[in-house]
């Protein structure tokens, strides 16, 4: 027969046992958490200067997939508007990957009479991580909302082209347009911008000589309907190989479509397209 007091010091040690193994677990759990938290803090202070930050439900919106089919191309949807009777504007979108080598994936400058409402692109996470939207206001501002992506090893994945192909086809430009009329502030229209260029994120290996890759990226982006600007985009290596930004606004019908980009080697990248009516 076990001894009452010796089967109680049994259980006591079981209960202690079980409350430090769930403690370890509760703990485990938790510290992702935290160091996310943490991240996410430090690029508030880094990013937006400690700026207050809104909670954005009902004007700015993320979507992005749970779980990424592809790390090195990850579709991101953001959407940013104003109740009805507010008087302000949207001028800035932040797209964030906090645990990206360089979390700034790209910060979108919207034109005064654009009024962009979506922007849809494309982009390199490295490994799981929570995504941040920041929208401006023309008051200053901020409203966030995120999203969490599980993907790894985009920011290092080799390019999809081989690179003598994409030296080839370097700064190639297209500009689809998607319904709508072109004239001045009556419909909303869509078009979407691509752009040949190898995104190199500094973070590839060459496969023959084993060295990594440099950095090489488009860094500033304008697109422009006439002397109306619709987008500024200032963007890192988050963005994926071959840039693609689509993009709803509202026409001047002044056209044509301009685009302009430069690289971070200074190659300066240039084209104009004729507005179109009814485009699909």
């Amino acid at each position: 027969m076990i001894e009452l007091s010796t089967f109680t010091s049994a259980v006591a040690a079981a209960l202690v046992g079980i409350g430090l193994a769930s403690g370890a677990a509760f703990a485990e759990t938790m510290a992702p958490t935290a160091a996310v938290d943490e991240t996410w803090a430090g690029l508030v202070t880094d990013v937006f200067d400690d700026r207050p930050i809104l909670d954005g439900t009902g004007i700015v919106s993320l979507e992005a997939p749970y779980r990424a089919e592809d790390a090195a191309i990850v579709p991101m949807t953001l959407k940013a508007a104003l109740p009805p009777g507010d008087t302000r504007s949207i001028r800035k979108i932040t797209l964030v990957i906090d645990q990206n080598p360089a979390p700034v994936a790209a910060v979108f400058e919207l034109g005064d009479t654009a009024r962009v409402d979506t922007i849809e692109t494309r982009v390199r996470v490295n490994s799981y991580t929570k995504v941040h939207a920041v929208a401006e206001a023309s008051d200053g501002a901020l409203y966030m909302v995120e999203s969490f992506v599980k993907a790894s090893g985009g920011c290092s994945a080799p390019a999809g082209k081989d690179p003598q192909m994409a030296l080839a086809n370097l700064g190639q430009m297209k500009v689809k347009q998607f319904g709508g009329t072109a004239t001045a502030g009556s419909e909303r229209r869509e078009a979407q911008v691509m752009i040949r260029h190898p995104q190199y994120s500094g973070l590839q290996m060459d496969q023959v000589t084993r060295h990594y890759i440099p950095a090489w990226f488009i860094s500033d982006l304008s697109i422009k309907e006439g002397d109306a600007l619709i987008m500024k985009v200032t963007g890192g290596i988050s963005l994926s190989e071959d840039p693609n930004i689509r993009f709803s606004y509202v026409s001047t019908g002044a056209g044509p479509i301009s685009v302009h980009a430069v690289d971070t080697e200074g190659k300066v990248f240039q084209g104009s397209f004729p507005l179109e009516n009814g485009g699909t």
